[in-house]
């Protein structure tokens, strides 16, 4: 584990809000063990252990039902830690790999066949090295008879350059975390307008509504980033999701109460209906239809 990396909470507290029945945790990682499934030589980060078992744990402790398991860029293409924990999941878990265009579609049905439904492009220059286009336009063809969707991560003001490649792309995008805003500019600013308006002209176009704890100016209150994220909900009731981001890697300001963030989603989905769609119905469509 590198010496400045934040291991996740020890403890996380019972969230006051009850979420309901069949609740999906919709981006959570495992990370290792390292022992058993190493770390990429490669990696530009080195996380603390984070098993199966303790994510499975948290997501009952949290009174939630599913998880959906994004593969993390320290593990690189090898899926093998994903692909286990989803054989112990059985039908309560989900898969979003990386891969590169290495990959057959033989390797890519056997994916299919244990529970992986997407792939992840990772576009945070801190965390992956540039990859060429071509490449993601190669995975995205190959992955298209499957069914998949592509996952993206990437920061604010490189929403602009990427729009015209993920129109491209042709298939269901879900973006991580808001497109990670500024949220001291506020939700009117132009950055976060242009994301709005992206969804707005792209009905194959989903959303994270998750991470407040990397977006906050204000821990643990997480107030500055609701507006964000409540009017994502708001006007995208159908293509929101939801997700924890256990075990929270790279997190520098401070440790996340996995139970507080819980305690953040009826601020962000105000009725029942509304958290239904979010929690259930939305990653059920999505990953389990």
């Amino acid at each position: 584990m590198d010496k400045d990396y934040l291991p996740f909470h020890p403890n996380p507290s019972k969230p006051t809000y009850q979420a309901p029945a069949g609740a999906v945790d919709a981006h959570c990682h495992v990370f290792g063990p390292a022992e058993k499934f190493p770390y990429h030589p490669k990696r530009k980060y080195t996380p603390c252990d984070a098993s199966k078992e303790q994510l499975f744990s948290l997501r009952d402790h949290l009174g939630f039902s599913r998880n959906v398991i994004v593969q993390a860029s320290c593990h690189s293409t090898d899926n093998a830690a994903l692909l286990d924990a989803l054989e112990t999941a059985g039908d309560l878990a989900r898969g979003v790999a990386f891969i590169d265009d290495s990959f057959t579609v033989e390797q890519l049905q056997e994916m299919h066949d244990a529970g992986v439904r997407g792939v992840r492009f990772n576009f945070v220059k801190r965390l992956v090295d540039s990859t060429p286009r071509e490449v993601f336009f190669s995975i995205a063809e190959k992955i298209k008879t499957l069914g998949w969707h592509i996952v993206v991560y990437f920061e604010a003001p490189d929403l602009e350059d990427l729009i015209p490649f993920l129109k491209e792309l042709g298939t269901t995008i879900v973006v991580d975390h808001m497109g990670r805003p500024d949220v001291a500019k506020g939700v009117d600013h132009p950055d976060f307008q242009r994301f709005i308006n992206f969804m707005a002209e792209n009905d194959n176009v989903w959303c994270k509504v998750s991470c407040p704890e990397r977006l906050t100016l204000q821990a643990p209150d997480y107030s500055d980033v609701v507006p964000f994220a409540k009017t994502l909900v708001e006007q995208f009731p159908d293509r929101v999701l939801w997700g924890t981001d256990w075990p929270h890697p790279n997190m520098k300001s401070h440790v996340p109460d996995d139970g507080h963030l819980v305690d953040v989603i009826p601020r962000i989905a105000v009725t029942e209906e509304l958290q239904q769609k979010l929690l259930v119905d939305n990653p059920m469509r999505l990953y389990w239809s």
